[in-house]
């Protein structure tokens, strides 16, 4: 039950995350889960000593997805949207 979550709240930070980058016309709901869940990583490995868990660990992945999406933006078109 825990991983059907994960991929749920993975997908929907990864969705959110896309629309504030605007790159949601580019990707599927596949490559806005993969983000939300890679992004979750890389906000906790930032942001997790500071921000800790539940309602700011939310806060920590989403901004993670973003980040993610600055740096596959920042290699793909040479800059960030």
């Amino acid at each position: 039950m825990n991983f059907i979550l994960w991929l749920i709240v993975g997908g929907i930070i990864g969705w959110l995350a896309s629309i504030v980058m605007r790159t949601d016309g580019q990707q599927g709901i596949i490559l806005n889960v993969v983000v939300g869940i890679i992004g979750s990583y890389i906000g906790g490995w930032l942001f997790g000593p500071y921000i800790g868990t539940g309602f700011y660990g939310l806060i920590s992945a989403f901004l993670g997805a973003v980040i993610l999406l600055a740096i596959v933006n920042l290699i793909r078109r040479g800059s960030v949207r």
